[in-house]
Order: structure tokens, then C-alpha cells, then sequence
């Protein structure tokens, strides 16, 4: 039987503006990338956020990003890696003393936006990253891009990592996303990503958007929660995955 990591991005609503149903998607996922207050979230978000998820017994991870509150953490900014260590550490340990008045472990790390978009392809900034996860707790696993240097990194520092790759993106031919606001980035047709995603999964490929075929290993699967149709595409890949005889567990999970 093929296992795959279901994971979303959650908590990231802020003060009385609500984004996503963070509730229904943790019922089909199996890992949570909480928003520690850097691109969206706040204490009291972060706080029901790890309580919800807690009490599903998902897998609860820190969604660190850059201070971006009002471009939600998609612009990219010139951070030295220094700056990198220190943000990162920062936000860990935000998010931490939640799950740890929630008694539960903090499981991974994930970059957000665009700064898991610069990690993927900056070797310094992503050896930053990996250091500032190393150090906050050395058994924490780093999430990045499959085959980008966030993921190598974090190799390189002695984490565990989860190559993660996306049900409802497109690819570049070098295995890369293919950037926002461009054709061919965001795949609308649940079907379409549906089939993407057991590709991935059963056969460790996917079709780039110029149709060459690129090897991809995937130890998870991100399902975005911020589209009006969200909820319905999880539940449909989901189903589609069971339907595979995939097993859907965090990694790590026995």
C-alpha cells in the first residue's frame, strides 16, 4: 500500500477576519501548518488553531514565513541569513508554547509563501532556515519543495525532512513551481488535480505545463485552504486517494 502526508495551512486568519474552515479541513488531513504570526495568525488564532488540531490528533507544524502581514507573506523580501536564523527561531518558539500548554508535540517546520519559494532555490537562506529548526529542537523535520535546496539543507543539518509536493500547482519542467500569476499555475479543475496528485503518489511523476514528464518524490501532499472551493477538493482527493488504497498518515506516524 502507497502512504501519503495530507497537509494544510491553517490558523491563518487574524483578529476578526476569518480565512478558510480550518475545522472541516482537519478532519481530512493528517499533518496542520499553523501561521505563527509573521504572514497571518495571531495568539488567539494560534492558540484555537493547536487546540483544533490537538484534538483531531493531526500532526501540528509551525508555518514560519516573513514579517509580511499585508501582502499574507507572497512578496519576497531581502533578508540576510542571519535575519533568516532569527525569524525563524522566533516564530518556532511562538508557536511552541502553544502546543506546549496543549501538551502536544510541535512535529515540523514549513516555510510559507515566499519564503518557502527563496529557500527552495537558495542554498544560504535554506541552510539558515534548516540551522534555526536544528537548533530550536534537532527532531524536528523541515518540510520543503522535492528537489530543492530547502530539502537538502535540511538533509545536510541532520533533520528529517518531507519533500512536499502540491495536488493543485504546476510544474516546471526542472521541478519547480511554476510561478503565480502565470498560465498554467494553478490547476481549477479538481479532477485534473486529483489525477496530478496519484501520480504523484503511485507513480513518483508529473506532467510539467509543457508536457514533459519530470520524476517527483513526494513524502506529502499540501492542500491549499484559502480557495472557495477548498474544502470540496480535499474531500474529493481525499476520497480519490482512499479509492487508490493510499494510506493518509503524518510522517513519522506508525
Amino acid at each position: 500500500m502507497n502512504r501519503i502526508d495530507l497537509n494544510a495551512d491553517l490558523g491563518e486568519s487574524f483578529g476578526a477576519w476569518r480565512m478558510g474552515d480550518d475545522e472541516a479541513l482537519l478532519a481530512l488531513v493528517s499533518s496542520a501548518n499553523v501561521a505563527c504570526g509573521f504572514h497571518a495568525g495571531d495568539p488567539a488564532i494560534m492558540k484555537h488553531t493547536v487546540a483544533l488540531a490537538a484534538a483531531r490528533g493531526v500532526a501540528i507544524g509551525a508555518h514560519v514565513a516573513l514579517p509580511d502581514l499585508q501582502g499574507f507573506g507572497r512578496r519576497e523580501m531581502r533578508v540576510s541569513v542571519d535575519e533568516a536564523h532569527a525569524l525563524t527561531l522566533y516564530q518556532l518558539g511562538a508557536l511552541a508554547a502553544f502546543t506546549r500548554a496543549a501538551g502536544v508535540p510541535l512535529a515540523h517546520v514549513k516555510p510559507h509563501g515566499a519564503l518557502y519559494t527563496m529557500a527552495a532555490r537558495d542554498a544560504g537562506l535554506a541552510a539558515a532556515i534548516a540551522r534555526a529548526v536544528r537548533d530550536f529542537d534537532p527532531a524536528l523535520r523541515l518540510v520543503g519543495l522535492a528537489g530543492s535546496a530547502l530539502v537538502e539543507a535540511g538533509r545536510a543539518a541532520g533533520l528529517a525532512v518531507a519533500a512536499e509536493a502540491f495536488a493543485d500547482r504546476g510544474y516546471r519542467a526542472d521541478g519547480s513551481l511554476q510561478p503565480r500569476g502565470e498560465a498554467g499555475a494553478l490547476l481549477d479543475d479538481a479532477r485534473q488535480a486529483c489525477a496530478q496528485a496519484l501520480g504523484i503518489v503511485r507513480d513518483g511523476a508529473v506532467t510539467a505545463v509543457d508536457g514533459r514528464r519530470v520524476a517527483l518524490h513526494a513524502d506529502t501532499l499540501c492542500l491549499h485552504g484559502d480557495g472557495p472551493h477548498a474544502l470540496d477538493f480535499a474531500r474529493r482527493l481525499r476520497d480519490a486517494l482512499a479509492a487508490a488504497s493510499v494510506r493518509i498518515a503524518a510522517p513519522g506516524a506508525a
